[in-house]
């Protein structure tokens, strides 16, 4: 009942920059805890960042830290991932996933409800 839509990937040269939007719609989406996820080709999908939407607090990933940013707009319904500085290991499908609430297992796919279908982000050296 909740839709995610991810846009913004494309291919980039190392050094470059993107940014990833994840447009939601469905009840109560102010109050959800939201998160991006990757996965490149033949591995599992990894913690990237997360934003709790009933507080100021975010979460990134150690690999991530310093380069990327994440955040929303309310008024929008839509959540952001800034990506400055890329690097070829970047290369993967971003998606967006969402729960109601906050989660201690918060940087673990399985505590997400609802997931996006990804957009793809390729990183050229």
């Amino acid at each position: 009942q909740v839709q995610l839509v991810e846009s913004g990937g494309g291919l980039v040269q190392a050094g470059g920059s993107l940014r990833l939007s994840c447009a939601a719609s469905g009840r109560t989406f102010s109050t959800y805890v939201m998160a991006w996820f990757r996965q490149a080709p033949g591995k599992e999908r990894e913690f990237v960042a997360a934003s709790s939407w009933i507080g100021d607090n975010t979460y990134y990933t150690d690999s991530v830290k310093g380069r990327f940013t994440i955040s929303r707009d309310k008024a929008k319904n839509t959540l952001y991932l800034q990506m400055n500085s890329l690097r070829p290991d970047d290369t993967a499908v971003y998606y967006c996933a969402a729960r109601p609430y906050f989660s201690s297992t918060y940087n673990q796919p399985g505590a997400y409800h609802y997931w996006g279908q990804g957009t793809q982000v390729t990183v050229s050296s």
